[in-house]
């Protein structure tokens, strides 16, 4: 039968899918403990065909794939343990695929993932509007690469990779199961502009991996935003950013570029 989207669960997953009998962590010793291995993975096949990536198929296509994302987040955060829905794709050789379909992931955690947990905190403690007075510091700045009349996408101001690109919702949109019809059919659009547009940069389809970070189910999950984050470690047409001493080690990161110069040429090639 045709298909243009499927979703199924991955056959080697990293946790669940057997939910099991969720208990909660025994006393947390000092240095580590374990728990049911619980949750859900996901694979979601963006088309039929072999060949082609999720950027250079019709507009149409990338909006039942966001609508696919749409249903599987409504339904697995209604699993019993999930607290955390993950949709993402990586794609090339250079980001460890191996499987060449074109494809994407959806992991759904029984907890809040470490970089979620550092956002909410910094969220917390800015008080106020956090990602609405960062859109409008963004609306106005040079990095600021694609907007629409519901979104904004920009390179962040400290931007950690070669690549790195984030887009927002201009309203406030926990997740996927937030967004309008319309919004859905808008979004589809831009995602096209922006994954051509890095492509466009080297004439061919570079290494990334697409983020699509969504509120946890927790208290005032409200005050977290959908946010895509697009990332690439191409440097040059031919070479890659490594993780040396000072990234791996001491979690500080040196630029190899200047997030206004990526930001100019992005704008040249996202149409």
């Amino acid at each position: 039968d045709h298909i243009d989207v499927a979703v199924f669960e991955n056959k080697g997953p990293a946790f669940g899918p057997d939910l099991g009998e969720i208990s909660q962590p025994k006393q947390a010793a000092p240095f580590g403990f374990s728990t049911t291995s619980f949750g859900r993975c996901e694979v979601v096949v963006f088309s039929p065909d072999h060949a082609g990536n999720l950027g250079s198929m019709p507009v149409a296509r990338i909006e039942t794939v966001i609508k696919a994302w749409q249903s599987r987040t409504a339904h697995l955060q209604q699993l019993p343990g999930v607290v955390q829905v993950f949709p993402f794709e990586n794609r090339g050789q250079d980001i460890g695929v191996t499987l060449h379909h074109p494809h994407g992931q959806i992991y759904s955690y029984p907890f809040v993932t470490p970089r979620t947990e550092k956002l909410i905190a910094s969220v917390r403690n800015h008080g106020g509007d956090f990602f609405g007075e960062l859109v409008e510091f963004e609306k106005s700045s040079s990095r600021n690469i694609l907007e629409t009349e519901n979104f904004l996408a920009f390179v962040p101001f400290a931007a950690r990779w070669p690549i790195e690109i984030h887009l927002l919702p201009k309203r406030q949109v926990a997740d996927f199961t937030e967004l309008t019809a319309a919004e859905v059919s808008e979004l589809a659009g831009a995602y096209k502009q922006i994954l051509l547009g890095l492509d466009a940069l080297y004439d061919r389809p570079i290494p990334y991996i697409s983020a699509w970070h969504q509120a946890p189910m927790i208290e005032n999950r409200e005050q977290i935003r959908l946010m895509l984050q697009i990332t690439s470690p191409l440097r040059d047409a031919d070479k890659l950013k490594y993780l040396a001493g000072s990234e791996s080690a001491m979690g500080a990161f040196v630029g190899d570029v200047a997030p206004e110069e990526t930001a100019a040429r992005l704008k040249k090639v996202i149409k």
